[in-house]
């Protein structure tokens, strides 16, 4: 008998998730920002996997973004920024096969991506917006028309049309609403019931869940109902937006999670170096994802010297007196 009776359906393993969620040409969107809160397990697994054609759609990221770009899953991309904070702007690996035409890209801003997200999970088909005029946005587009005729993708980047409650020149932007396949966000707490909580920043990771199809978390533990239920206000997303549940602790390394541990400077330093080449960055994926074969045999590789080193002080939530150089 499961020791979570209320979830047992919904407790799988990380290669039960992918292999159950995410099938070749879905559209997937992952939460986190940068080097914060990126579902790192599940994107390793989406590699051990071979998934392939995904279009992966985003508010702004980072190291998953740039692994699963890198290790040859994604076909096409939508998204604001993919950057590594002070370790790689932009990723290494997105800026290379954007510069070679190895997928296709569309940019949006960070706010339009958000308000695409918030679109889907309104069920609207487009939603209204004063941000991209005046800007490039409005003037370049990424996807051919060829692209545009595909599932998934909308039929043009933006519409402009007049504010109709107005007598008065008043020019909008229509966005075309997101609606993912799968959303996977790694978060700090799952509840026995299956409430999500996330701490810290949410970035746009409650509009993607809402907005997709399916939901994989992955999360740092479970939690009693009694402690979900402490500080209701602090819940993120109710038990049935998720489909999918995985606890992995460090799920997120080597990126950042809010009260539990800091982003690994040694680690993005080292991906950023051998991201560079071809060669190296083949190399890194051979030792870092093939390589390994199960997460709590990355964790080991990764060292309980380096887990110590960037654990979180519960009360600042991050770690004081870092190395990040």
């Amino acid at each position: 008998m499961s020791r979570y009776p209320e979830i047992a359906d919904k407790l799988m393993t990380l290669e039960e998730a992918v292999k159950r969620f995410i099938k070749d040409g879905s559209q997937l969107a992952i939460g986190g920002f940068t080097i914060t809160r990126n579902p790192m397990a599940v994107a390793y697994e989406i590699v051990r996997q071979r998934v392939k054609d995904i279009h992966l759609v985003c508010h702004s990221h980072g190291q998953a973004l740039d692994v699963l770009i890198g290790a040859g899953c994604v076909k096409r991309l939508e998204i604001a920024y993919g950057g590594n904070g002070r370790y790689a702007p932009p990723c290494v690996r997105f800026k290379k096969a954007v510069q070679r035409s190895e997928i296709e890209f569309e940019d949006y801003s960070n706010y339009q991506m958000t308000l695409r997200f918030l679109a889907g999970a309104l069920s609207i088909p487009f939603i209204p917006t004063k941000s991209g005029l005046g800007s490039d946005l409005m003037n370049y587009e990424g996807f051919s028309k060829e692209v545009r005729k595909e599932e998934k993708v909308a039929n043009k980047k933006y519409a402009k049309v007049q504010n109709p409650f107005s007598e008065e020149e008043d020019e909008l932007v229509l966005l075309p609403a997101l609606t993912p396949d799968v959303t996977i966000l790694h978060v700090q707490y799952v509840g026995e019931d299956g409430t999500v909580r996330i701490k810290g920043l949410t970035f746009a990771d409650i509009e993607q869940a809402k907005a997709a199809d399916k939901v994989i978390v992955t999360c740092e533990e479970i939690v009693p109902r009694s402690f979900i239920r402490s500080d209701p206000d602090q819940n993120s997303l109710p038990p049935f937006f998720v489909d999918a549940i995985v606890k992995v602790p460090y799920g997120a390394h080597p990126t950042a999670v809010f009260n539990f541990y800091d982003y690994d400077p040694k680690h993005l330093n080292l991906y950023r170096k051998m991201a560079g080449d071809d060669t190296a960055f083949r190399e890194y994926l051979d030792e870092w994802v093939y390589g390994v074969r199960s997460w709590e045999e990355y964790l080991s590789k990764v060292g309980a010297e380096t887990l110590v080193t960037i654990k979180a002080n519960p009360v600042i939530g991050y770690a004081p007196g870092l190395d990040r150089k």
